[in-house]
C-alpha cells in the first residue's frame, strides 16, 4: 500500500440543502465532505449503524456477493479530486484454497464507503487529497451541537438517525 494516505473515519451524515446527503469524514487533525445521493447516504448512515434493510439494498447484495465468494474489502482510498469531484478506490481481497488474488477497482467514493463500513474495513485518503482538502471540523461540531440542543442529546457522532 502507498505510505502517503491518511487513515480517517465517517464522522456523521447529514442531510444538505442541495438535496444531497454530506458524508463527513477525517481524524482528529481535521474533516472533509463528501456530496453523496441520498439513497447511497442512507446506505452509509445505515451500515454505520448495523441496520440492514427487510430486503437487501444494492449495497448489501454486493457485501454477500463478496462474502459467497471469499472476497474480502480490504481498504478503500479516495485518491484524487478534480474539479470538486471525488475518486476512489477499493482494494479487495479473494483468497481460497486455490489462489489469492488482490484486486484494486475504481468506484465512486460513496460506494466505496458504503461497502467498507459494511466491511468495517479501513477508509484512507491520499496525502495530496488530504492536503487539498478544507477543514470543516468547526462546522461539523456546529452541525452537532444544533442537533444536541434539538433534540438534548450527548455528544457523540449522527449517522443519520432521522434519515429514512
Amino acid at each position: 500500500m502507498n505510505t502517503d494516505v491518511v487513515r480517517v473515519e465517517v464522522f456523521g451524515v447529514f442531510p444538505t440543502d442541495q438535496h444531497t446527503l454530506a458524508i463527513f469524514i477525517g481524524n482528529e487533525e481535521k474533516c472533509f465532505v463528501i456530496h453523496v445521493e441520498p439513497s447511497v447516504g442512507r446506505a452509509i448512515a445505515m451500515s454505520i449503524r448495523g441496520e440492514h434493510s427487510e430486503r437487501p439494498l444494492t449495497h448489501e447484495l454486493i457485501g454477500f456477493i463478496f462474502t459467497a465468494f471469499d472476497i474480502k474489502v480490504e481498504r478503500i482510498v479516495v485518491n484524487a479530486l478534480r474539479s470538486n469531484t471525488y475518486f476512489a478506490r477499493i482494494i479487495l481481497k479473494a483468497q481460497n484454497e486455490v489462489h489469492s488474488k488482490v484486486i484494486e477497482i475504481d468506484a465512486r467514493p460513496s460506494d466505496c464507503i458504503v461497502l467498507a463500513t459494511q466491511a468495517k474495513a479501513p477508509i484512507y485518503v491520499s496525502l495530496e487529497v488530504w492536503e487539498e482538502t478544507e477543514d470543516r471540523s468547526e462546522e461539523l461540531e456546529k452541525i452537532r451541537q444544533a442537533l444536541r440542543e434539538k433534540k438534548g442529546q450527548q455528544p457523540g457522532p449522527f449517522f443519520g438517525d432521522d434519515i429514512v
